[in-house]
């Protein structure tokens, strides 16, 4: 799927009346694709998608459930993250909505820089997986802002990535997750080095020595053709009558397009592309 694709009605726009969440048609999966695929800010129908995902957000019937244990707060801050990334991406910085995700993010980050929904009290870990997704929404607050916390929240989150070398257990030097070394499109709220790699890319972090082992790795998976494949998915094509069905076909069969493209953009912010 190109551009093209995502200014379909049928493709993009098949998420009114359908919670914000619901995988993979709500409007908060289809609109962190759109703002990815360089939808252009303020546009009108995303604008008015981006309304269910904010109301949701920030109304009092979630915002009462989040928990707080042993002064961790439990939050899927994946889907503030991803929300506020999108409203910065679409020129809703400024609303008080937004604000409220963003301050959100820095009050509940862990002290180890991330952040995790995982309810057990004896969790004192940050999860990968619910940690990128904030650091992408705080990255681009503050670029849209100049907000010096979110600033000072990204910076430490990104240290959360980096301790690890992007894939490494810090105490065994051993790869946390085999799936975490394979490359996804889209990745939704999951985590892998290239959307690790290319979020801190974004804050121009790829010169640390710590994302070297990422970076070689995803060099080797690159294809005689010069593209890359995935080596999951987390999504079932159009037309299937299983769970999480996207509306478009993401490039199931063959070298991934936006795979190719994000592994490009990565080399090319780490100085590796000629």
């Amino acid at each position: 799927m190109g551009p093209r694709a995502a200014r379909r009605p049928d493709a993009a726009w098949t998420i009114s009346n359908i919670h914000p969440y619901n995988k993979w048609y709500g409007a908060h999966w289809r609109l962190i694709s759109l703002v990815e695929l360089a939808l252009a800010p303020n546009h009108p129908k995303a604008v008015s998608e981006l309304q269910s995902v904010l109301g949701w957000l920030t109304g009092n019937r979630h915002r009462e459930g989040i928990r707080t244990i042993n002064g961790l707060t439990r939050r899927c801050a994946s889907q503030e993250g991803n929300a506020l990334a999108v409203a910065c991406r679409l020129g809703l910085a400024e609303d008080e909505r937004v604000s409220l995700l963003a301050r959100s993010l820095v009050e509940w980050q862990w002290p180890d820089g991330g952040w995790n929904c995982d309810d057990r009290e004896d969790a004192h870990h940050a999860s990968f997986h619910e940690s990128l997704a904030p650091l992408w929404g705080l990255i681009e607050y503050a670029k849209a802002t100049d907000d010096a916390r979110a600033a000072r929240a990204a910076k430490k989150a990104s240290r959360l990535f980096l301790r690890k070398r992007m894939f490494r257990s810090e105490t065994t030097g051993e790869v946390i997750h085999p799936e975490w070394t394979k490359l996804h499109y889209p990745p939704y709220w999951h985590y892998d080095i290239l959307q690790g790699l290319l979020i801190l890319s974004r804050m121009e972090k790829l010169g640390d020595r710590r994302t070297r082992a990422a970076l070689d790795l995803l060099e080797a998976r690159r294809l005689p053709d010069d593209r890359w494949r995935a080596g999951s998915y987390w999504w079932n094509n159009p037309g299937k009558t299983k769970y999480n069905v996207d509306v478009v076909d993401w490039g199931r069969g063959g070298p991934n397009r936006m795979i190719t493209l994000n592994a490009l953009r990565v080399l090319k912010a780490a100085g590796r592309l000629d």
